[in-house]
């Protein structure tokens, strides 16, 4: 996975735009942006700004925090840090997007960055939340058929992501804990929990699908290759 994650984290190109990030609702708009796409080096979005931890590489620099770059001539990333106060202005965005980020996080490390995002969330904005499922996989430990495993191995060699998926229920229930770099798995009760936990009211927090939801340009952004495993929740601040 390090090895995966490395060959991620780099592109052709990288071009430093600004040597500040966008604050206020204002600045996000000067750039074209309406939102942030979190665990992203690029995004699809035409108007996210992308960013992860992870420094991003070319072969002629390396990101920083604080700047703002473009990727090989299309999106614009930030190095963000989840773990600490967001620079960004109360009410900065329309959007906020994270695929397959917060099971990477502790708990209470999660709540406080969702506290955040709620925070940079104009009244009215979405946030799209897509995780690992952990009812999928207790299910999928409960079927003699072993539906949901199978077709999740073959899913994950077809991609070539992982580790070798051994044929034993044990193995792809624990490995959905302790690979990947994961800190705590979630269910759909879990993940209101966490969202609650940050503000976000319960009555604004709904189930969505992939590539279904309220709005279309988010949900646009799921990736074929997480849908089998993934829950899907907007919550709107």
């Amino acid at each position: 996975m390090a090895e995966f994650s490395g060959e991620l984290a780099t592109c052709e190109a990288l071009e430093q735009v600004a040597d500040r990030l966008p604050h206020t609702a204002a600045d996000f708009a000067a750039l074209g942006l309406t939102g942030v796409e979190f665990a992203a080096f690029s995004t699809r979005h035409p108007g996210g700004l992308a960013s992860d931890l992870a420094e991003l590489r070319s072969p002629q620099l390396v990101s920083e925090f604080g700047r703002l770059y473009r990727v090989d001539g299309g999106s614009l990333f930030a190095r963000l840090d989840v773990g600490r106060p967001l620079p960004f202005a109360d009410r900065s965005v329309d959007w906020v997007y994270a695929e397959h980020l917060i099971e990477h996080i502790p708990l209470p490390v999660a709540v406080g960055w969702l506290r955040e995002v709620r925070r940079i969330l104009r009244p009215g904005g979405t946030l799209r939340l897509t995780t690992p499922d952990l009812a999928q996989y207790i299910e999928g430990y409960q079927d003699s058929r072993d539906g949901f495993f199978k077709r999740h191995r073959r899913r994950l060699k077809l991609m070539r992501v992982g580790p070798p998926m051994p044929e034993r229920k044990a193995f792809m229930l624990n490995q959905i804990f302790y690979h990947y770099g994961h800190r705590w798995i979630y269910d759909e009760a879990e993940l209101r929990h966490a969202l609650t936990s940050a503000g976000f009211a319960d009555r604004n927090i709904h189930r969505a699908g992939y590539q279904q939801g309220a709005r279309a340009d988010l949900a646009a952004l799921d990736t074929t290759f997480r849908s089998d495993e993934t829950i899907y929740l907007e919550a709107v601040a």
